[in-house]
């Protein structure tokens, strides 16, 4: 995990877009969202890796995400609820039901249904926002952390120092490649 958060440092503050950042921490969202152990999240997660994204977000808020969905359990399977009850779209669940593998994606369960409309729903906000947010950290908020003098001092702490001692290492990895 201090790899991750490691590499989501470099990437913030490295020259890797802002646009791949955006795009990986909406990968991370959708998939997080998304409960796992059937056949969307497998094809979702397939599809990830064809898309130029920064996977090391992607991952990041997967685990952040996936820490805090007990909180949105109840609004995402009731979400879930409500688009499976929908009266114009019966039909075509009734076709999808009957159409083979299908089934396995288990979109008729409510939070999967929920899970997924909600990832959807928040990709393109998630992706702006992240959009306009790395520009804003790394022109204002990353030169007031370098300088805290708290932060200088929290250096001279030993998991610090090796976490300070693998981000260099992933910067120096990413200026020679």
């Amino acid at each position: 995990m201090i790899q991750i958060i490691a590499k989501l440092i470099v990437a913030l503050n490295g020259n890797i877009k802002a646009s791949q950042i955006a795009a990986g921490f909406s990968w991370g969202l959708l998939l997080a969202l998304v409960p796992a152990k059937n056949l969307l999240w497998v094809v979702l997660f397939l599809i990830s890796f064809f898309l130029k994204h920064h996977h090391g977000t992607k991952f990041f808020v997967l685990a952040v995400v996936k820490l805090l969905l007990p909180l949105f359990v109840m609004p995402l399977d009731s979400l879930g609820w409500w688009v499976l009850n929908l009266e114009s779209l019966r039909p075509v669940f009734i076709t999808l039901s009957n159409t083979p593998f299908v089934p396995f994606t288990k979109f008729n369960n409510t939070l999967v249904m929920g899970g997924f409309c909600a990832g959807v729903g928040l990709f393109i906000p998630a992706y702006i926002l992240m959009r306009l947010f790395v520009p804003f950290y790394r022109n204002t908020i990353a030169p007031k952390i370098r300088d805290n003098k708290i932060v200088q001092n929290l250096k001279r702490v030993p998991i610090i120092s090796k976490i300070g001692g693998l981000i260099g290492k992933a910067i120096d990895t990413q200026t020679t490649h």
